[in-house]
């Protein structure tokens, strides 16, 4: 069973409640996800591509991710979730923003490496491929490609 914390709409963790991956979160509740860009020193982006079995299999993804765990901060989730999604142990990542969308937080990071781009691992049932691709090859992706459209705006904005 998972546990994650209860924020309200202004980022305050609410006291005494506890959230439970699969249970319906209440109206005006939330709950905190890391995401990760991940912009190699060379200018490229790495690009994650869902395991078939999952919503939205075989689309490819902008961010590695995921669900903050109970007491765990925003950064501490990003680092987790990014090294059990790339494999990239990194523990310098830039908060860039925060979105709220359907009883969730997304905190938003900007991870930048000069990592050996051979050297992603793949998370067994989350991913299955991983590509680096050009700021313009991810921006100008097609819906049924990329999971979020989101993304995309959020790689415009880093280029303010």
């Amino acid at each position: 069973m998972e546990l994650w914390d209860a924020y309200d709409g202004s980022f305050n963790k609410i006291k005494d409640m506890t959230l439970i991956r699969g249970e319906r979160i209440p109206e005006g509740v939330f709950h905190l996800v890391g995401e990760i860009i991940v912009k190699h020193t060379d200018g490229s982006y790495l690009l994650m591509q869902r395991d078939k079995r999952k919503p939205f299999g075989g689309m490819w993804e902008a961010t590695a991710g995921g669900s903050a765990l109970q007491n765990e901060t925003p950064l501490d989730c990003a680092v987790r979730e990014l090294r059990e999604e790339t494999g990239i142990d990194f523990k310098d990542l830039l908060e860039v923003g925060r979105v709220t969308s359907n009883n969730t937080i997304y905190v938003e990071f900007l991870c930048v490496t000069n990592c050996d781009k051979d050297s992603i691992t793949l998370q067994d049932g989350e991913t299955i491929a991983y590509k680096w691709v050009s700021r313009n090859e991810l921006v100008t992706m097609q819906k049924n490609e990329l999971v979020t459209e989101r993304i995309q705006q959020f790689i415009k904005e880093l280029q303010a």
